[in-house]
This record gives C-alpha cells, sequence and structure tokens, in this order.
C-alpha cells in the first residue's frame, strides 16, 4: 500500500526526505480502511508519512507496525527537495542512460533499490503469512516490475491505492 499524500508540493523529488502527512490524511484514510483486505502482518517504512498510515491501520486492526528499513523510498541524493524541473537536465540524462546502474544524484540507484526491496519481498513470501506493507511508490514499482526494469518501472499507484502481489 501507498502512503497518503504527503505534505509537500507537487513536482518535488522527496524519495527519502521525511515529510509527514497532508492535512487530507483523515478523509484519505477512511478511503484506505474501505479497500483493506484481511492480513497477518504490519510493515512499514520508517519515513512519516508510511508511520502514520500503518499507526492508523494497525489501532483499527489490532497490528503493531513492524518498521523495515528495507521498504522506505528510494534516496535521491542532491535531488532530494528540488523541484524535478529544477534537476540539471544532463544529470536526469545520464540517469536515463543507465536508469538501472546510474546516480548522478549520489543517492541510491535502483539496482539498490532492487535489491533490498526483493531481500525484503522474498522474506516476507517465505514466512507464508499475508502481508500488508505500507511503503512508496518507488519500493511498489520494483515489486510490480520483477524482472523487467526499467521498461516496466512507470506502473504508478495513487497516493492510499495498493496493489496485490502472490
Amino acid at each position: 500500500m501507498r502512503h497518503t499524500r504527503p505534505d509537500v508540493a507537487s513536482g518535488v523529488c522527496y524519495g527519502r526526505t521525511d515529510y509527514d502527512v497532508a492535512s487530507s490524511f483523515d478523509d484519505e484514510f477512511q478511503q484506505v480502511l474501505a479497500s483493506i483486505e484481511p492480513f497477518d502482518v504490519l510493515i512499514s517504512s520508517p519515513l512519516l508519512r508510511c508511520r502514520r498510515l500503518a499507526d492508523a491501520i494497525g489501532a483499527n486492526f489490532n497490528r503493531e507496525p513492524i518498521i523495515d528499513v528495507r521498504v522506505q523510498e528510494m534516496d535521491f541524493g542532491t535531488w532530494e527537495e528540488l523541484a524535478w524541473s529544477k534537476i540539471d537536465v544532463a544529470e536526469l540524462d545520464q540517469w536515463a542512460d543507465d536508469f538501472h546502474h546510474a546516480r548522478p544524484h549520489g543517492g541510491e540507484s535502483v539496482a539498490m533499490l532492487s535489491a533490498r526491496v526483493r531481500e525484503a519481498l522474498g522474506e516476507f513470501r517465505a514466512s507464508g503469512k499475508k502481508h500488508m506493507v505500507v511503503t512508496h511508490s518507488g519500493v511498489i514499482r520494483v515489486a510490480m516490475a520483477r524482472d523487467q526494469l526499467p521498461a516496466s518501472f512507470d506502473y504508478a499507484v495513487d497516493y492510499g491505492g495498493s496493489v496485490l502481489l502472490s
């Protein structure tokens, strides 16, 4: 499940930056509640926008969220908190030319993100329990893309939206 809308302006690169949820959280949470399928284990990214949602879900389903750093968003390094339109075009081109491995921002590569997410998902699947993971768009994209990065990395899920992985 993707976190609800964060308290950040549209068009800003905010990967690992720890923004709180927007003032619309209560309304968004009611929509999230209506979409939740039964689960055994509740996992959350350590970032506040996920923890707030996980705590609210946990309170409603009598589950204590487990914080797992492997499901936090990609670290965009020097791009964090910049408007995407203000990021150097040459750096964006470098990233596009080697999407899986390039790190022009000095943060994390998509390959690094993918490795940690796949490790976590593998452990969750191996447990035999149904996990609800409150996480971020980048993590969901890696999970949905499976082994078809970068071609399938454009998968999008709305704030408060969810996907079902088997």
